[in-house]
């Protein structure tokens, strides 16, 4: 069968699937508060004011944007709440931001195959963003969106993530430059810059996720996730990305503080119910 033919054919069975999104009219709720305050560290840093500006942009994005789930995928208050967390974080510097390149998030129920199906040999993806007959559509694994900020300092957060990939896309291709954010001018620098940190990757000198070695739009992912995670960490190893980084996001390293000291003797941060001795604090 012609590739395209197979490539539409999987297109129509992926929508049969999904659920139609809700329709109604979306107001905050004081829960939904509540629930932001004890899972999204960076609204917890905000002040009573930036908090209500943060809700108000979150309240923008579910208005403007279907969140769907595929079979078997109930989606929740909180699900919606964590997938516009991770839209306007990396753009909160940027009041007008609008993902014009984006109609649709999908949620299902675990990690997928290219074809969006789960548990199959080849189904490790946990994010992907739509391009050709899937532009402007987003698919996330729901219980990776939810582990990417239930623990908030491995430096993973597949939300965040797919969303730098729909800022990158937003001059129309997606070369790990977010032209759209950044001047031009920076362009160049950057990508001998990056080169240089994938080599170190590669090399074994590196912290930073082996997948940000992929290729230059996955290291600015990558680099984004250790960014707004661990940016004490990323501005002590790697102080020049951290500085690079700042720059394009308009955000103060020193003012995401969500990378905080804790106690050896403390409860984990990740949730896991260990001394952070015993746990998080052995991957730092």
């Amino acid at each position: 069968m012609h590739l395209l033919n197979r490539l539409l054919i999987t297109i129509k069975k992926l929508f049969t699937r999904f659920k139609t999104a809700r329709k109604s009219s979306i107001v905050w709720r004081e829960a939904w508060s509540d629930f932001l305050l004890r899972h999204v560290s960076f609204y917890q840093t905000l002040s009573v004011q930036d908090k209500k500006t943060f809700e108000n942009r979150v309240l923008l994005f579910l208005h403007s944007t279907r969140i769907e789930g595929g079979v078997d995928v109930e989606v929740t208050d909180e699900d919606r709440l964590l997938v516009a967390a991770s839209s306007v974080i990396p753009v909160w510097a940027f009041p007008k931001w609008h993902y014009f390149n984006l109609q649709s998030v999908y949620l299902l129920p675990a990690a997928f195959d290219e074809d969006f199906c789960c548990g199959t040999a080849n189904a490790n993806i946990s994010g992907m963003v739509g391009t050709g007959p899937m532009a402007g559509k987003l698919a996330l694994s729901k219980p990776h969106l939810h582990l990417g900020f239930k623990n908030a300092r491995d430096k993973h957060n597949v939300g965040i993530h797919e969303f730098v990939h729909l800022i990158d896309m937003a001059d129309g291709i997606c070369d790990g430059f977010p032209e759209r954010l950044v001047e031009f001018s920076y362009a160049a620098p950057w990508f001998e810059f990056v080169q240089k940190k994938i080599d170190e990757i590669n090399s074994n000198q590196s912290n930073i996720r082996d997948y940000g070695a992929t290729n230059s739009a996955e290291f600015l992912s990558v680099a984004t996730e250790y960014f707004f995670e661990r940016p004490a960490m990323l501005k002590r190893k790697h102080p020049e990305l951290c500085a690079l980084l700042e720059k394009f996001y308009r955000q103060n390293s020193e003012e995401i503080i969500n990378d905080k000291t804790f106690s050896k003797n403390a409860p984990c941060p990740c949730g896991s119910k260990k001394k952070y001795k015993r746990c998080c604090m052995q991957a730092v």
